[in-house]
């Protein structure tokens, strides 16, 4: 793949919510690249990740720590394991650069987890930079913002 057509990137970012809803998590990983960035600002309309307090930034280290956790058998916080499931509208394209490799997609969410008889729900947008590297579309940043960030949240498990 040279330059993703609009559907293309429509098609990753679904295939991208599905493959979390399925717990197929080593192939979500393998979605990132090598410096690629999972971010959930804490503030409305937040630009710095790191002079800020976030809910989450994890680079590719970080995410493949919590896939391992995830995956474990002694991690006892997920047994029984988390279930989540996304519900998108279709995502926009925000910007298109090909001559700097770099693609922007917007969704709107709906985002649950559950687990026992416990379930959550976050209404978010997640915010994808793709590129293409290697020949296929890949996340150089996964942006979430919640729509309520500043309320206290309990543990949130999976990905959104």
């Amino acid at each position: 793949m040279n330059v993703p057509s609009n559907q293309d990137l429509v098609d990753f970012v679904t295939r991208e919510a599905r493959l979390i809803d399925q717990h197929r998590f080593d192939e979500w990983l393998d979605l990132f690249t090598e410096d690629g960035i999972y971010w959930m600002p804490l503030e409305w309309g937040q630009t710095d990740p790191k002079l800020v307090a976030s809910l989450m930034y994890e680079d590719k280290f970080l995410l493949t720590i919590r896939v391992e956790r995830l995956k474990g058998n002694r991690t006892f916080s997920q047994k029984p394991k988390s279930r989540c499931h996304h519900i998108l509208q279709v995502p926009q394209i925000e910007r298109r650069d090909e001559a700097g490799n770099e693609y922007v997609t917007w969704t709107p969410m709906h985002y649950i987890e559950t687990r026992f008889d416990d379930q959550q729900l976050y209404a978010a947008w997640a915010t994808h930079t793709l590129t293409v590297d290697d020949g296929r579309l890949r996340i150089k940043l996964k942006r979430v913002d919640l729509v309520n960030s500043e309320a206290a949240f309990g543990s949130i498990q999976l990905f959104m």
